[in-house]
């Protein structure tokens, strides 16, 4: 029953700029994005409390900024200054409080190329 509905990705040049968003069916303690790039394992790359906590990989900090909007169950990634190397897909995260269950979006393609 619970969706993760994401939007925004797309192909950019590097140095562009790109805004994802994804809306949940419900709320949830901790949402956040991850990526997977081809024959490469999934990996985080930034996620938010309810309380506004964030946690960010060390290859997009200072330039990837999450944010949320609690009353819409929804959450933001804001990408600047983008590299060849955030080429993935993008899959929105969401998570209780109790950690467990673990949903995810059905993945948004970004591509940044010249």
């Amino acid at each position: 029953q619970v969706q993760l509905v994401e939007s925004g990705g797309g192909l950019v040049q590097p140095g562009g700029s790109l805004r994802l968003s994804c809306t949940a069916s419900g709320s949830f303690f901790t949402m956040g994005w991850y990526r997977q790039a081809p024959e490469k394992q999934r990996e985080l790359v930034a996620r938010i409390t309810s309380s506004g906590i964030t946690d960010y990989a060390a290859s997009v900090k200072g330039r990837f900024t999450i944010s949320r909007d609690n009353a819409k169950n929804t959450v933001y990634l804001q990408m600047n200054s983008l590299k060849p190397e955030d080429t993935a897909v993008y899959y929105c995260n969401a998570r209780p409080y109790t950690y467990n269950p673990n949903y995810w979006g059905q993945g948004t393609q970004v591509t940044v190329s010249s």
